[in-house]
This record gives structure tokens, C-alpha cells and sequence, in this order.
């Protein structure tokens, strides 16, 4: 349960007691389908690490509010620390993408001395969704036309494909979120931070420099993959968990 009483589901694979991994997903996805369905969950568990995973505020089966003041970038990294406080892990890991990276970003500055190492996936700076129609999208999710914005329909279309996705929900997360805290190249995380993003992302540029704005940052390109697809990687997974192994 969220400080402001909102449900958020976990899940658990691996030793208890192995060093911890908590996973956060991307926009409009989930625990389970960035992260399990992926093979991320197998490569981390056989490499010695134990994972949590949780679906952010508004996606898989945490709850869904509908209003935009429930949410902003403060109460997701506060839903994510009170994940880790309710598992009683004082020291983890991070593996975030797009929307989870973002969060993952902004938890390494508030719990330097908790979060160890960060793998953030398909991370720009500044923010990406203010090009999003909120209003042409709420009008075509009442029934109305497709918003003639290409980005808006993108991220509709592919919150749309995701069974169980609450399109209201989503749209409220894009307008709460519009205009907060975003990711500062003049102030980065400390902890050592593998920044990854597909070499067909329009965002890759962006994510390069937050890679070398950090001063214990690392970036590999992910060939071959854009923003919706470079979680199925291996060269990703296999990258990724190396790093989160400390290797």
C-alpha cells in the first residue's frame, strides 16, 4: 500500500537472501511483460540475484486512479520505496526502462546510501511526453477521431495492445507528470549507472549524454532495437545483468 492508499503489486523470483534487483517497467507496460516474459527475471535469478519487481501506479494490477494529482514523479519513487521497505531490503540494485528508468534516476539521488547500481534503459533528459495531446487523447478514448498527433496515437495504440491497460489511467499519469522532475545532466547519480538505449531510439543521443554527464556512467547502444523493443535484447539482458552483478 502506497503512503496515499493506493495499491501496487509485487512480485518475487530468486533466493531471498541474494543481493536484491528491484525491476521498474516502462510506460503502459508491466512487471511481467518487461521484465519476466523478456527472460530478464531468468538471466538475473541464474546469475545470483534475487528480484523484485513491482507495476507501477495506473499499469498492471496496482490500482488504477483516474485523476492526474495522483500522479507525479515523487509518489512513484515514494511507491518504490515503500516496496522495498515492505520487503525489508535495506541495500538494492535498480534495473528501470523508459518510464521506470526515469523513476529510477530520481531514486538513486533521494537513497544514495540504499541504491548501489543502477541499469537504466531508454532514458532521455528532459520530458519527452510534452508533445503528448492529452486532450485530442482523452476525446478519442470517449469515441471520438484519432488525434492527428503521431507520438499521442503511438503510445495510445500501444497502451491499447496491453490487456488489461486502463487507457483513462494512463492518460491522467501523462498529464499529473507533464511538467515535473526530470532527469538534470548537472545533477546525476553517483552510483555506478549503465545507460542503454536502442541505436534505432530517436533518444539515443539523449540518453548518451546523460551517460557522460555521470560521473560513474556507462552506455551501450542496443543494436538493432528501438524504444518499444529493446527490452527483448539479449545483448541488453546480458549486458545489463553483468553490470548489476558488479562485473
Amino acid at each position: 500500500m502506497s503512503s496515499d492508499g493506493v495499491e501496487i503489486a509485487t512480485y518475487e523470483w530468486g533466493d531471498p537472501e541474494a543481493p536484491t534487483v528491484v525491476a521498474v517497467h516502462g510506460f503502459a507496460s508491466s512487471a511481467i511483460a518487461n521484465w519476466h516474459v523478456t527472460g530478464w527475471t531468468r538471466e538475473l535469478t541464474r546469475a545470483g540475484l534475487h528480484v523484485i519487481a513491482l507495476d507501477q501506479r495506473g499499469h498492471g494490477a496496482s490500482e488504477k486512479p483516474r485523476h492526474p494529482d495522483d500522479y507525479s514523479m515523487e509518489l512513484l519513487v515514494g511507491d518504490l520505496l515503500e516496496v522495498v521497505d515492505t520487503h525489508l531490503i535495506d541495500e538494492f540494485a535498480l534495473l528501470g526502462y523508459s518510464l521506470g528508468a526515469r523513476v529510477g534516476w530520481h531514486a538513486a539521488l533521494e537513497l544514495p546510501g540504499r541504491l548501489t547500481r543502477a541499469v537504466l534503459g531508454g532514458i532521455p533528459d528532459g520530458d519527452p511526453l510534452t508533445r503528448f495531446e492529452v486532450d485530442e487523447a482523452r476525446a478519442f478514448i470517449s469515441g471520438g477521431e484519432r488525434s492527428g498527433d503521431r507520438l499521442t496515437m503511438s503510445y495510445l495504440d500501444m497502451a491499447a495492445g496491453m490487456p488489461g491497460n486502463d487507457l483513462p489511467a494512463l492518460v491522467s499519469l501523462v498529464e499529473g507528470m507533464r511538467g515535473g522532475a526530470q532527469p538534470d545532466p548537472r545533477h546525476p547519480p553517483q552510483q555506478p549507472v549503465l545507460f542503454a538505449t536502442g541505436s534505432d531510439d530517436p533518444i539515443v543521443d539523449a540518453s548518451r549524454r546523460l551517460a557522460a554527464a555521470a560521473p560513474r556512467g556507462e552506455f551501450l547502444e542496443i543494436p538493432d532495437r528501438n524504444h518499444f523493443n529493446a527490452p527483448t535484447s539479449k545483448v541488453f539482458r546480458e549486458r545489463g545483468t553483468r553490470f548489476l552483478t558488479g562485473q
